[in-house]
C-alpha cells in the first residue's frame, strides 16, 4: 500500500483488537487483489440515533488504481449481530470484497458496469475557501473540497449546478471523494 491505512475510532476509545483485526482484513484484501493504494476505516460506535441504536458502523473507503475506489459504506440493517463491534467490522471488509470482485470483473470485461453514480445539486460554494455543499436525491447535505471535482472545474460550478458524485465518510461526515459536473448548462462559462 503507497499510503499506511487509517482507522478510526468515531465516539469511542481505540482497541487494539479491531485496528490488529482492520490490518488483518485489509491485508488479505491486497493480497488477494493486489495494489490498493490507501485504505480508510472509520469504525463509529453505537450512538441514540433510531435507526442505529445499539449498533456499530463501519465504512471502508479503498483507494484503487486509475483512480478507482471502493467504498462499503452503509447503515446496517436492524441486526442484532450488528451490536458486535468484530462482526460489523468483518462484514463492512466482506462488502467491500464483493465491490473489489465485481471491478476486477469490470476490468476483465465480464460484466457492465450498471450502477450510476449518485446525482445531486451544488446548494453552497466557498470559492475563497474552496469548499461547496451538494444536495443529494434523498436530501441529504454532502460536503466536498476543490480538490475533489474533476477536470479542474471547481470554479466554473455555481450554486445549481448539477453534479455526480462518489461518496465516502470523511472526518466529520459524508463527503464527495469525486465529484463531476453534468452538462454545459450545470457550469458557469
Amino acid at each position: 500500500m503507497e499510503v499506511p491505512a487509517q482507522i478510526d475510532f468515531q465516539g469511542m476509545e481505540p482497541s487494539p483488537k479491531l485496528r490488529e483485526r482492520a490490518e488483518e482484513l485489509i491485508g488479505k484484501l491486497e493480497k488477494r487483489w493486489g495494489h490498493i493504494i490507501s485504505c480508510r476505516v472509520a469504525i463509529k460506535a453505537p450512538s441514540e440515533h433510531h435507526k442505529t441504536s445499539g449498533q456499530y458502523e463501519v465504512h471502508v473507503e479503498l483507494s484503487l488504481p486509475d483512480r478507482r475506489s471502493v467504498i462499503a459504506a452503509r447503515t446496517p440493517p436492524a441486526d442484532e449481530r450488528f451490536r458486535d463491534a468484530r462482526f460489523a467490522l468483518d462484514e463492512a471488509f466482506k462488502r467491500a470484497r464483493r465491490q473489489l470482485e465485481e471491478q476486477v470483473q469490470e476490468l476483465e470485461g465480464d460484466v457492465k458496469s450498471h450502477e450510476a453514480a449518485p446525482m445531486g445539486t451544488v446548494i453552497k460554494i466557498d470559492r475563497a475557501e474552496g469548499f461547496g455543499f451538494i444536495r443529494t436525491a434523498d436530501d441529504r447535505e454532502i460536503y466536498f473540497h476543490r480538490n475533489s471535482v474533476i477536470e479542474h472545474a471547481f470554479d466554473k460550478l455555481d450554486v445549481g449546478s448539477h453534479v455526480s458524485f462518489v461518496e465516502g465518510l470523511g472526518i466529520k461526515g459524508p463527503q464527495a471523494s469525486t465529484v463531476r459536473p453534468l452538462g454545459k448548462h450545470s457550469l458557469r462559462a
